[in-house]
């Protein structure tokens, strides 16, 4: 029985990619089973994530006018970006041969060396970049809880760190990206509170007079402001940043053609309400006071919060929940690649040859993540420097080049001069943001301290 169950299962997967044979990190992390609405979940979680909530200073380095324009901007570019990757992989599953992963993808198109050294290393960095931003975002929500019901405590940030940790090596034994649906709806309607909270409680505070005067001007000389305003863009690229489209698509069950579009209209459905409420109203409530969450606005210390504790306390009790499936999002390319190298193919998922490593070098991922950011206290400046190299490439510039050379419109077409100008921009915008990265680091690097309570 149990043969035949698994030869079925083999049966299922070779028919969602065209009969090709699958390693064991396709064949058991990138399951395609989903429906498109399982892929809007996905979408949603990977990003309408608690780093939204940096957008109000994002808008405090750029202004009003370039900040609002920035951040349609983003979500008009991505949508568009999303929708070409989408179309080029369905355009190579329809030829029988079904990209299940980014790497996978760069290596047909622009040859092996492109996904072997640069897209391959360029996905992994950004994705376990976030993953270690995430789980210290996810510590220090546990610590501003813990701050909320007891200011004097003494308990520091690393061991909020350590108990998420913990958690994470449990939930990173989801045994697949499918498995993460349901997590992921749930993780839809948190983001979706949390925003609320943060708008809500921006408005309040601008109107009750608590947040303080309000001044929109931009501080610092004339080169603070030019880096300022570089390392705001970048923070709203990496807000909108993904990372794992293909993979997402993976997930999809076959016929896949049309069913991204419709994931994607959940998402940004998402994105529009969370993503503009929280940075206008923000930005309008604090000026270029927000700091780089707009949720310690409410809490600065040694004043009384400026918000009822019970409503803090749900803010950010949905936030942590909510990093929480962000963080197991990001580590399935992670997943994929242990399970590809560790994993026997022709074993059963579940068999104890593949359980036992799986358990032992998830687990190792992920203490090793918590370890990061648990010394790495201000993660956020070497963050911006994973999202200029990392998600602006991905998201911004290769999709762009995926469609041009797979389906090689015609040079005098708008569309290809629209994705030219599209990849050109962005390449410039992401070298631009990693210069201001690499300066900001510099420039903090007198504050660093390995394990600091921040």
């Amino acid at each position: 029985m149990e043969d035949k169950q698994k030869r079925a299962g083999e049966i299922r997967e070779e028919g969602a990619t065209g009969g090709q044979k699958l390693d064991a990190g396709a064949l058991f992390v990138l399951k395609s089973r989903g429906s498109w609405v399982h892929c809007g979940y996905h979408l949603t979680t990977s990003i309408v994530a608690p780093p939204l909530l940096s957008l109000p200073f994002a808008f405090a380095t750029l202004g009003w006018a370039a900040a609002v324009a920035c951040l349609t901007l983003g979500g008009l570019v991505t949508f568009y970006s999303y929708n070409l990757l989408s179309l080029v992989l369905e355009h190579h599953a329809a030829l029988g041969n079904r990209h299940l992963r980014f790497r996978d993808m760069a290596n047909d198109i622009l040859g092996p060396r492109w996904g072997r050294f640069f897209v391959g290393p360029l996905q992994f960095a950004a994705c376990f970049g976030a993953v270690v931003g995430n789980i210290l975002l996810g510590g220090q929500s546990m610590k501003f809880i813990y701050v909320l019901y007891n200011p004097n405590g003494t308990m520091k940030l690393y061991e909020f760190v350590a108990i998420l940790g913990v958690v994470m090596v449990v939930l990173t034994q989801m045994p697949s990206f499918h498995s993460l649906r349901h997590i992921n709806l749930v993780s839809l309607f948190l983001c979706l509170a949390y925003s609320a909270c943060a708008a809500s409680g921006s408005i309040y505070s601008g109107l009750s007079g608590k947040a303080g005067p309000r001044d929109y001007s931009r501080t610092g000389n004339s080169v603070s402001q030019l880096f300022g305003a570089f390392n705001g863009v970048a923070v709203i690229a990496t807000s909108y940043g993904n990372g794992i489209i293909p993979e997402i698509q993976a997930t999809l069950a076959p016929p896949v053609k049309g069913k991204m579009m419709k994931g994607l209209f959940i998402c940004y459905s998402v994105v529009v309400t969370t993503f503009f409420s929280v940075a206008v109203s923000g930005y309008w409530a604090f000026g270029n006071k927000s700091q780089g969450s707009i949720l310690s606005n409410f809490m600065v210390q040694g004043q009384p919060p400026l918000l009822p504790r019970s409503f803090l306390f749900f803010t950010y009790l949905c936030t942590l929940l909510q990093v929480v499936a962000v963080v197991v999002v990001y580590l399935q390319p992670t997943n994929e690649i242990l399970e590809r190298k560790l994993a026997d193919p022709n074993s059963g998922q579940f068999s104890m040859r593949n359980v036992i490593p799986r358990v032992i070098a998830r687990s190792l991922a992920a203490i090793f993540a918590t370890l990061i950011a648990a010394m790495l206290p201000f993660f956020g400046d070497i963050n911006a420097l994973i999202g200029a190299f990392g998600f602006i490439p991905l998201d911004f510039v290769l999709p762009m080049i995926f469609y041009n050379v797979t389906f090689m419109p015609s040079k005098k077409s708008t569309l290809f001069w629209l994705n030219t100008i599209i990849a050109a921009v962005f390449s410039a915008i992401g070298v631009i943001a990693l210069v201001s990265a690499v300066r900001q680091i510099i420039l903090d690097a007198h504050t660093y301290r390995l394990f600091a309570n921040l």
